[in-house]
């Protein structure tokens, strides 16, 4: 059953014992941050701040996706790759031939048909509205996560646009830095779609109207993380997510649709040309993302319900929440890239690496050269394409055990013969390339060479016990004594 709003979600994780409500009077400055690190370090639970220190007095939900169970339970599956089982059945009814095939589908086609957002004319997000100077966005508990943060910033937010010529909307998280009462920065990175209707409408000398949703539910959230392609509508994935369709509302003051459940709606617009330098701030790279010019965002009207949750995340060195929205990421879009690549056996974007610093993947193996051409490949798809380091492993390999990656890595890999280096894209908080948004990128092949690509030494083979002896020792373990 899909959750009808962020409220929803919050009463589950508490009635499963993943939620802790916080009494304790704690300041939006630092104070929430630094106690969320410490639960989110240990994937501890879930918070309600219930006493937070601002005007309105406003409650802060924090590390609601903050364990491997909680992100399960936010996506409505018993494990994150039973998203990739689903999306994988559908990837595949295009490929269906015969009467009795087709038949089966047709659930899957029925379930297609369920999840085209649905408008609706009342909702909860436009409980309270507030107009020009009755806007005031320093009056909500919106954090100051580290020390060098340029200000307050909202962390989940849920950026609507609409293409300036096309109309499709686009759905991003993009942080925005508080300046007042009624601007805040608009931290569009260069490949994102928020920043391509930008950028036609400053091509075009307009206004782009701009609507953000804080606190919306589960699905709705995720999606608007999710690297989609372009022509993807993301309510359509969140849609799928909840197996029930997204209610949307159109905001008062644009043309806007965001999710009616929100807790709080910001419309407005960003004006062409117009750039304020925005950050410092703490990023999930465990590093400040340095200052810089972006697009302002003036609020023009504020919309919520009568007694909102401030939803928020803090990011910072890993692991932390943004770990396992990654990791959803991670698996939902794994058969996406077998479809293309179906040599692909898995593949683990590393919390460490910020998920595009370190790439391990596994294939089947079928051919000289064959891990260069998947370097190649993934460097060509979507957000792929952010990948600095990619480390190609044979199909044995459990590429998600990462002392198993280190030993075949250092036992397999000459250097010299098996390092690629190029240039490429690479993602905007990378502050070690050589230029903003482009510089050099590393692949390494760490499958076992082929005669056919000029090694002409045997490759020994793995160690392994006999089996007939580990069944025997099995047998006889428990009269053994030793305890392990």
């Amino acid at each position: 059953m899909a959750y009808k709003d962020l409220n929803t979600f919050i009463e589950l994780l508490e009635s499963k014992g993943e939620l802790i409500r916080i009494k304790e009077e704690v300041s939006p400055r630092l104070e929430i941050t630094e106690i969320t690190d410490r639960v989110s370090k240990r994937q501890g639970p879930a918070l309600l701040f219930e006493n937070v220190r601002s005007p309105s007095g406003h409650p802060v939900a924090i590390n609601l996706f903050g364990s491997m169970r909680r992100i399960t339970m936010a996506l409505e599956v018993e494990d994150l790759d039973d998203l990739a089982t689903d999306v994988m059945a559908f990837l595949d009814a295009e490929r269906t031939e015969g009467l009795l095939e087709k038949l089966k589908l047709l659930p899957k086609v029925k379930r297609i048909g369920s999840i085209f957002p649905k408008k609706v004319k009342r909702a909860p997000c436009q409980e309270v509205i507030l107009r020009d100077d009755e806007v005031d966005l320093t009056a909500l508990p919106i954090l100051t996560c580290w020390p060098q943060d340029a200000g307050p910033f909202i962390t989940l937010p849920l950026v609507a646009t609409q293409h300036p010529e096309t109309s499709k909307r686009n759905l991003g998280m993009y942080r925005l830095q508080v300046f007042d009462g009624n601007t805040t920065g608009m931290h569009w990175h260069a490949h994102k779609g928020g920043a391509e209707h930008y950028r036609v409408a400053e091509r075009m000398g307009v206004r782009l109207p701009v609507s953000v949703a804080i606190g919306a539910d589960p699905a709705c959230v995720y999606a608007a993380t999710a690297p989609l392609p372009e022509d993807m509508d993301e309510f359509l994935l969140a849609g799928y997510l909840r197996k029930r369709p997204v209610e949307l509302v159109k905001c008062l003051t644009n043309d806007l649709c965001v999710p009616a459940n929100a807790q709080y709606v910001l419309e407005g617009y960003v004006n062409p040309g117009e750039r304020r330098t925005e950050g410092p701030f703490g990023d999930h790279t465990g590093f400040y993302s340095l200052a810089g010019e972006f697009p302002v965002f003036h609020v023009t009207c504020l919309t919520m319900r009568k007694d909102p949750i401030y939803h928020a995340t803090v990011v910072g060195r890993p692991p932390m929440e943004d770990a396992f929205l990654g990791k959803a990421t991670e698996r939902l879009f794994l058969p996406i890239i077998k479809k293309q690549l179906p040599e692909v056996v898995d593949m683990n974007l590393l919390i460490e690496g910020g998920f595009h610093n370190l790439v391990f993947v596994s294939i089947d193996k079928r051919y000289p050269g064959h891990a260069r051409k998947v370097m190649h490949a993934l460097w060509g798809m979507g957000q792929m394409m952010f990948s600095k380091m990619i480390f190609v492993f044979d199909k044995e390999v459990n590429v998600q055990d990462l002392s198993e990656v280190l030993w075949y890595l250092g036992n397999h890999v000459a250097p010299r013969r098996d390092i690629l280096f190029t240039e490429g894209p690479l993602d905007e908080l990378d502050h070690s390339a050589e230029r903003p948004l482009f510089g050099s990128k590393m692949g390494v092949d760490c499958t076992r060479k082929w005669p056919e690509e000029g090694f002409d030494r045997q490759w020994p083979d793995v160690i392994r016990m006999d089996e007939d002896v580990k069944q025997k020792i099995d047998k006889i373990w428990p009269k053994l004594g030793i305890r392990l």
